[in-house]
């Protein structure tokens, strides 16, 4: 028996993608920005990273964050605004916009990230406050990820009020499981809230470390993510871990994973997509250098809402995804700037 991801009739609705948007800053390593007094930023989040690809690609894309109201973030509003997103649903209130800074070069999950977020206005949004009537109006499609429940109880709260409103309209729910451990500072651990917020999500993605940590699927104790394990052992832990998924969370069709290991200064790629009973496997993508990894698996994700979002069948939508993010390791920016047509010449 099939089962369908996505109602192909609603296709024309708009996907509507929720998470704190952030500024990036990049210092380089060698103290450079200090002399010359330039210190390179991008505007970013992965679930904007996710909204901006969207309506690159001709998905009907909208955003709810959360920004004060001044001129600074009625420019960056603007901005997404002239990139077809729809910022209808945006909340201004609070102080500030959220920052963070990550040394060039460096990976958002190691110790080179530096968070400074606190009490920003996303981080203050609270249960009530937000009027899902209308934010859900023609929406066909929500995501989300796992950094938004990170921050605080509160937006953990905020979430699971979007997910019950998004499931009573049948809208189409997806999961990003970011796993970012410098978030996760208010006395909860990712499963203590993820479990809860996964029953309402269609599709998840993510990767089988990831899915142990914050679903609490089993995971064999030896596979720790490094080079040591063949790929079939790995795949075979991608299979039993998105069975496990699908039967703890019902409402779950899909669930992709991403298996991306470093390569000297560059990567070896590869993903696979669980649905209707059967693994597809993409391609493996080697590289022997990249340019920045922040925001390739937020294009993975979106390539994959993409996919089945215009009825392309699973192999299609993994090939296409898969490409996507590894165009994105080419790419200096939190979001892609790579079209369709420039993404499908990547597929091999």
């Amino acid at each position: 028996m099939s089962t369908q991801i996505f109602d192909s009739s609603k296709k024309g609705k708009k996907v509507l993608s929720f998470g704190e948007i952030l500024l990036r800053i990049c210092p380089d390593m060698d103290g450079q920005w200090l002399k010359e007094n330039k210190l390179p930023f991008y505007v970013g989040g992965a679930e904007l990273n996710v909204a901006t690809a969207l309506a690159l690609w001709n998905v009907p894309s909208a955003y709810l964050s959360a920004v004060p109201d001044n001129s600074v973030t009625r420019e960056i509003v603007e901005y997404l605004n002239m990139r077809n997103i729809d910022t209808t649903p945006m909340v201004y209130h609070g102080e500030r916009l959220g920052l963070y800074y990550l040394p060039k070069g460096k990976d958002l999950k190691n110790a080179g990230v530096i968070y400074d977020r606190a009490n920003s206005a996303y981080a203050d949004l609270k249960v009530g406050q937000i009027n899902w009537n209308e934010v859900f109006e023609d929406v066909a499609w929500f995501h989300f990820s796992a950094i938004c429940p990170a921050i605080n109880q509160n937006i953990a709260d905020v979430c699971l009020e979007a997910l019950k409103a998004a499931s009573t309209r049948n809208i189409t729910i997806s999961l990003d499981l970011n796993y970012r451990a410098k978030l996760w500072k208010y006395g909860k651990e990712p499963i203590d809230i993820l479990p809860e917020l996964a029953k309402y999500c269609t599709l998840i993605m993510g990767n089988v470390w990831a899915a142990n940590k914050m679903l609490g699927t089993a995971l064999h104790p030896d596979l720790l993510p490094t080079e040591g394990y063949a790929k079939e052992t790995l795949l075979q832990q991608a299979t039993d871990t998105s069975k496990e998924i699908l039967s703890l969370f019902p409402a779950c069709k899909a669930v992709a994973n991403t298996f991306r290991f470093d390569h000297g200064k560059g990567i070896r790629y590869y993903t696979a997509i669980y649905t209707n009973n059967a693994l597809t496997v993409s391609e493996e993508y080697v590289s022997e250098e990249i340019l920045d990894k922040v925001g390739s698996g937020d294009c993975f994700m979106g390539g994959l809402i993409y996919g089945f979002y215009n009825g392309l069948s699973a192999k299609e939508t993994l090939n296409f995804a898969t490409a996507a993010a590894y165009d994105k390791l080419y790419i200096a920016s939190d979001a892609t700037t790579s079209t369709v047509a420039d993404i499908e010449k990547r597929i091999i």
